[in-house]
């Protein structure tokens, strides 16, 4: 179990490094390409299916913004071929910080990897 959670780790860790990098090809390699692939980025709609949410990326990464993450309050869990990782995105960007908690999904392929099914990020108001 201990190799389970660090993979998906590791698999929830490529998903911010192809954020931070703006990386269009490193984002298309950490999610499943499929009809049941579903993202919602804060303020967003909900989008649904790969080529929907990889439009919403391509998007993303061509607008200004350069978001350097801080993942904080990380928790696994993990059934079978499905794993979830909760955890809070606190942002840091050209003059503004904020937090979005976060849910991502991700569904074992064939071969092993842990591909990201679903991404929900949801501001949280500062009090």
């Amino acid at each position: 179990m201990e190799t389970e959670v660090a993979d998906v780790l590791a698999a929830n860790q490529a998903f911010y490094d192809a954020h931070e990098a703006r990386d269009v090809a490193a984002m298309e390699a950490v999610w499943e390409h499929s009809d049941r692939t579903v993202c919602t980025h804060p303020g967003w709609p909900i989008l649904r299916t790969w080529p929907l949410v990889a439009r919403s990326w391509r998007q993303i990464f061509a607008g200004p913004g350069r978001n350097q993450f801080i993942l904080t309050n990380e928790a696994v869990a993990i059934d079978g071929d499905l794993a979830w990782v909760t955890l809070e995105e606190n942002l840091v960007d050209a003059g503004a910080t904020g937090t979005v908690a976060a849910t991502n999904l991700f569904a074992r392929a064939d071969d092993g990897r842990w591909l990201l099914v679903l991404h929900h990020g949801s501001p949280v108001i500062a009090s």
